[in-house]
Parts: structure tokens; sequence; C-alpha cells
């Protein structure tokens, strides 16, 4: 890596951190440097992109649990059914070529910016965090919800806000308390799994990992105390995905090419 490269990737890895703690998806930065700027392939990017992961849900972890945002008491379950789900997703994206990663991924990320767009539509619903949730519910609603974060986990704080909010029924602050232990408890199995296939770049992961770590432990303390702090956020995210879909739709390609031929 060069120091333009090193700078670049912990400034990414702090803005990337900071998404991921308020609402999620901030891999879409993290994954878009991985592949586009660094060249790794998909499934060696879809790995290395779990350290900084790791490492920014434990820093953001310490903050909610010191501001009581915590309510393991009523999700446990949730959690240990995450686990498992994400581990049968991992071993599906160990085997996923460069190409169809890049497939996955472009249609991921305009998917994901329209939940993006209306995920302020999820803020409106009334809260009841004592409503008890059947088994038959949470059981394949969290398996698969484990499942997609051990496979790509881009967009994973999305749909679980979703579920938290409108199944689970828990305060956003609290959802997104719950979304950062689920995630960093499967991150660091789901490493063990990409680790053994080698496919971890440790170098670059550790490097993102740092902005990362700073990132999620500066935005849960922001998050714990000032209401409504993940709007800005979700307006610089919306703002990336749409440049980064110009990106891998061509979009840039084709006026560059435009100029150069006008």
């Amino acid at each position: 890596m060069s120091y333009y490269e090193m700078i670049l990737a912990i400034g990414g890895g702090f803005f990337a951190g900071c998404i991921n703690t308020l609402a999620g998806n901030g891999s879409v930065i993290t994954l878009g440097f991985l592949t586009e700027v660094m060249g790794l392939p998909g499934n060696l990017a879809n790995g290395t992109n779990r350290i900084g992961i790791f490492v920014q849900g434990l820093t953001s972890l310490e903050a909610f649990k010191r501001n009581k945002k915590m309510p393991l008491d009523r999700t446990w379950k949730y959690l240990v059914t995450g686990i498992i789900g994400a581990i049968f997703g991992a071993w599906l994206a160990i085997d996923i070529s460069t190409d169809d990663f890049r497939l996955v991924y472009r249609y991921l990320v305009l998917a994901l910016l329209l939940l993006m767009i209306f995920q302020p539509l999820w803020l409106k619903k009334a809260r009841n965090p004592d409503h008890p949730i059947s088994p038959w519910i949470y059981i394949p609603v969290f398996l698969a919800l484990g499942f997609y974060g051990g496979f790509i986990q881009m967009g994973m704080g999305l749909f679980f806000l979703a579920v938290m909010l409108y199944v689970a029924q828990l305060p956003i602050v609290e959802s997104n308390a719950v979304k950062v232990f689920m995630v960093t408890s499967y991150t660091i199995v789901v490493i063990g799994i990409f680790q053994y296939f080698g496919l971890i770049d440790w170098k670059i992961g550790l490097t993102i990992a740092i902005g990362q770590g700073i990132g999620g432990w500066v935005t849960a303390q922001w998050a714990s105390t000032i209401p409504n702090a993940e709007l800005m956020a979700r307006r610089f995210l919306i703002f990336i995905m749409v440049l980064t879909l110009l990106h891998l739709f061509g979009v840039f390609a084709w006026i560059k090419d435009f100029l150069t031929n006008f």
C-alpha cells in the first residue's frame, strides 16, 4: 500500500464506522474501496472487509453499554439465531466469483439506496418493546438476517433495523445497539472461516479497521446522547451510494468517453 492509499483507507474506514454505527451500510464505502481502488477479488474483499467491521463493533459496543443502551435480556435469543445463520452465509460466500460478486454488489447498492431513501418511514411506528415474538417468527427471520450478514454484510444494518423496529419494536438507539452486538459476535466467527480459506488481506484490512474503530467509537458517543443523530449520516451515505452506482453502471466511463470524443 502506498501512503496515499493508506490515508484514503483510514479516511474511508472512519466514515464507514460512523455510518455503520448509526444506520448500517457503511460497507458500501469499504467494499467499494477494496474492489475498485485496491483491486481485490470479490471474495477476498468480502473477507478483508470483516476486520474493520469487527474492530468498529467492539469500540461501539463499549459506548452503548456504558450509556445503558444494550437490552440483551430481551434480545439474546435473536442474537444466537442470527449467529447460526451467519455461519451458513459465510460458507456460501467463500466460492463466489469476482464477476458474481460485482453483479450482486451493484444491484444490492441500488436496492439499498431505495431503502435508505424510504428509511425515515420506519421511525414513525409506535414502539412496544415488551411485545412478545413467537419463535415461529423470530427464528426464520433472524436466521435469514444472519445468513445475509455472513454472506456479504453490506446493508445488514438496514434490514436489521427494519426487523427490530417493526418486529421487536425497540427504539432506534437500542435497535442499533443490538445490531452492533450481533454483527460483532458473528463477525469473529466469519473471520475465522474466511481466514481458513486464505481470503483475508490483513494489512489492508487492519488499515481500514483503524479508521472504522475511531469512527464507530466517536459516533456511538454521539448517537447515545443526541436525538436523531443518524440523519446526517443517512444523507451522506445516500450521496455516496449515488456516486457508487454511477460508477458501477458505467455512467462516469460513458461521460469520460463522450467528453474525450467530443
